[in-house]
């Protein structure tokens, strides 16, 4: 079988393509598989990490803001469409899946114009016009939250899988995660981080508890700044004349987010789609503060799927307080058994069969039109 496999723009779109990679080249190891990118994504950094082969196309997000800027998406989508049909003549892929990012609309276009079977993977509660766009053009529409059925108008199209979650957040332990990390086992651990490209809102909270454990025995802090903002955060941390201790780790972009996640006992983070999957796969508490910034608030409602069922505390932007969220994080520091209760609400709510589902209709659907 022959799969091109496209999503980008950040890491939430870029990981989910990457762990649907992995599943079907571990499934049936004479896979062929070719990732469809663009040149304006983290993609063309991280893919090429994975073993991967990567073509890259033009694309645009669809903007109706001016005539002028949908002319410009017009163009940009035309002549990405025409570089994706380039691509699936020389590969000559059976099937195109696509994970989200405005990638993927002129890759599944032309794989839907050449005939192939398409999937779409929806990881919101809330799907963005381009998805919604997409229906048309694919066989199945894998679905991260069941809350998205509701915006689609094709529902035989629609699958429950979860979000998808690559092979070594299930294999590695606690313990050889902060072997790895050289993080005292002991240690109470927070990892704090925005997303791919960071967030200012958790940063502050990042600050403030920096503030609050440097030099703490017995707590480590891991600070994922996002790169935008990581020589802010050392600025603003240098001017309160903070001289950081070991126990604290500040870094720009987290190259190891299975390590990090693992090692922790406390995440605090934004509540994208990804990142909830991978929290809960880990079975953590977490803090999360959705970003109101997105299409439907549909961060708001990934949080609340976690937080209802007792996994984990949600905090909404608007009602951000820097010091009740650190009273949250000594109560979890402080109190054993309702950190573990968190951490088993969790894991309760990970998606742990989304790779199954969704690599196992794909293969069967290849399988049957193959012996037609």
């Amino acid at each position: 079988m022959r799969v091109i496999v496209t999503g980008g723009g950040t890491g939430g779109h870029i990981y989910p393509a990457l762990a649907i990679a992995d599943r079907l080249k571990e499934m049936s190891p004479e896979t062929e598989i070719l990732y469809v990118g663009c040149s304006e994504g983290i993609e063309k950094d991280v893919v090429p990490r994975s073993g991967y082969p990567m073509e890259l196309v033009d694309a645009r997000w669809l903007d109706h803001v001016t005539p002028l800027q949908v002319i410009k998406t017009g163009m940009k989508v035309s002549k990405g469409v025409l570089q994706s049909l380039k691509i699936m003549k020389s590969f000559r892929p059976d099937v195109v899946i696509g994970t989200g990012g405005y990638v993927c609309f002129p890759v599944l276009v032309a794989g839907h114009m050449k005939k192939k079977l398409c999937y779409l993977h929806e990881q919101n509660a809330f799907p963005g016009l381009a998805n919604r766009t997409l229906e048309k053009y694919v066989k199945n529409i894998f679905l991260g939250f069941s809350d998205a059925k509701k915006y689609f108008k094709e529902p035989e199209k629609l699958i429950d899988a979860g979000n998808p979650v690559r092979k070594p957040f299930f294999t590695i332990s606690k313990k050889e995660a902060r072997e790895r990390l050289g993080i005292p086992q002991k240690d109470f651990v927070v990892f704090t981080f925005g997303g791919s490209l960071g967030s200012v809102k958790i940063n502050e909270v990042a600050t403030e508890l920096i503030g609050l454990f440097n030099g703490h025995e017995g707590v480590s802090l891991i600070s994922g700044t996002g790169r935008w903002y990581y020589e802010q955060v050392k600025s603003e941390i240098a001017q309160k004349g903070i001289n950081l201790s070991e126990n604290i780790r500040i870094k720009d972009y987290i190259e190891n987010m299975d390590l990090h996640l693992l090692a922790c006992d406390v995440v605090i983070s934004r509540a994208g789609a990804l990142s909830v999957a991978e929290t809960t796969v880990c079975g953590k508490a977490a803090i999360l503060i959705p970003s109101p910034n997105v299409t439907g608030n549909h961060q708001y409602f990934n949080a609340k799927a976690v937080a209802d069922k007792g996994g984990a505390i949600l905090i909404e932007e608007k009602d951000l307080d820097l010091r009740q969220v650190v009273e949250d994080v000594m109560r979890l520091k402080n109190n054993p058994e309702l950190l573990l209760s968190m951490s088993e609400a969790s894991r309760g709510c990970a998606p742990c069969s989304a790779l199954d589902i969704i690599c196992g209709k794909i293969t069967g659907d290849y399988e049957s039109l193959k012996n037609k």
